[in-house]
């Protein structure tokens, strides 16, 4: 694979596409952390699951994201990243360890949020899905959560300039949540779309007994958008009830949709309730760009020592693969993405998991490990 500095290099020379079958440019960002680890692993098992559905090779590039740009360009996101990235047909981004980074660069936007908000990616569709012999603390959970990505409670994407958060005196700290009925009734339908995929069945998560105006606008507004969908079952929570019933039953969630921070809060406890939240994908797309990016952090406390739990970073890029054929109506691509989620989950199945989970494989080996099991899915 090339270096970070060469950012329009690719990592392998492809065979020419097949006649009739696109061939994919996809981006890697290693970012910080575990990331280096966890990324290659995904390249990896991408790489043998495209080959076994008989799809074009995809071609590679690696891109300069995280403290190894700062050091190398002075900026997390240099600018030739974002460029070469709207060249791509969608990326997989490692995680960040932005709390670590030097002054002023820790105070900025981070690098995941710099891209979300240059692309525009208002959908961060996060499932939880447990495995058989995965640990899970509820047998039988298999949600998503639709979480809105640019605005609510979260300073740094509620505003066009600026953050949501001001200090008016040292002693004194302001924050403003955003809720636009163009943003929700975009992120409503998304959840209903999905759920027409799935059991047909959207949960609307709130606090609009006490934030009535503006979580209370964001559950009405999804209530309307689900009238113009009469197959799908609608029902709601606050924000509060919903931790409890989750932790309870989770097996019996189909589909959520809320606003940002709910989301975020929501998407790691169930990846918990799901056997770890190194088992927990995400992806946040638009009708245009796709990014692949695992729900958890950096974790660098364990990074460098093979241990880190993959699965999260390789299903979130199965599901680029599946954005990727919606896009494109490409069967091959998506029988791609099937072989990457049977093959994870046999090898779990099948006792190889990392500590997280319970078992003793290193992150290198469990990669190995679905490799292997992608000839047998």
């Amino acid at each position: 694979m090339s270096t970070a500095s060469t950012a329009t290099t690719t990592a392998t020379t492809p065979a020419a596409p097949a006649v009739g079958s696109k061939q994919y440019s996809l981006a890697v960002l290693h970012g910080d952390g575990i990331g280096p680890e966890i990324v290659p692993a995904s390249v990896k098992i991408l790489d043998a699951a495209v080959a076994a559905a008989g799809a074009t090779p995809i071609a590679w590039t690696e891109l300069p994201l995280g403290r190894s740009a700062i050091d190398e360009y002075g900026e997390h996101t240099p600018t030739k990243t974002l460029d070469a990235l709207d060249e791509v047909d969608g990326w997989l981004l490692g995680p960040h360890d932005s709390a670590a980074y030097p002054e002023p660069y820790r105070s900025q936007l981070n690098p995941s949020g710099t891209i979300r908000k240059h692309f525009g990616l208002f959908a961060n569709i996060r499932p939880a899905k447990a495995f058989r012999g995965g640990n899970a603390i509820v047998e039988g959970t298999d949600l998503v959560i639709v979480r809105e990505n640019t605005e609510g409670f979260y300073a740094d994407r509620n505003t066009f300039a600026g953050t949501g958060e001001m200090m008016p005196t040292p002693d004194v700290a302001i924050m403003h949540g955003i809720i636009t009925r163009a943003a929700t009734e975009r992120i409503a339908h998304e959840a209903f779309q999905l759920a027409r995929t799935r059991d047909k069945r959207v949960t609307i998560v709130h606090k609009a007994n006490v934030l009535k105006m503006t979580t209370g606008l964001f559950r009405d507004v999804c209530r309307e958008v689900g009238k113009q969908y009469p197959d799908v079952a609608i029902n709601d929570f606050h924000i509060d009830a919903a931790t409890v019933h989750l932790v309870r039953r989770a097996d019996k969630f189909d589909v959520i949709v809320t606003e940002n921070m709910f989301g975020d809060i929501l998407s790691d406890l169930a990846g918990e309730v799901a056997g770890s939240l190194g088992i927990a994908p995400s992806i946040n797309s638009s009708a245009t760009h796709a990014m692949a990016q695992a729900s958890h952090g950096s974790a660098p406390d364990i990074a460098g020592r093979d241990i880190a739990n993959p699965i999260a970073m390789i299903l979130s890029s199965a599901m680029l693969l599946r954005w990727l054929a919606a896009k494109f109506d490409d069967e091959k691509i998506a029988r791609a993405a099937d072989i990457v989620e049977a093959a994870v989950d046999l090898t779990v199945a099948e006792g190889a998991t990392t500590p997280d989970m319970g078992g003793t494989s290193s992150c290198s080996g469990f990669a190995d490990a679905v490799v292997a099991a992608t000839a047998r899915v």
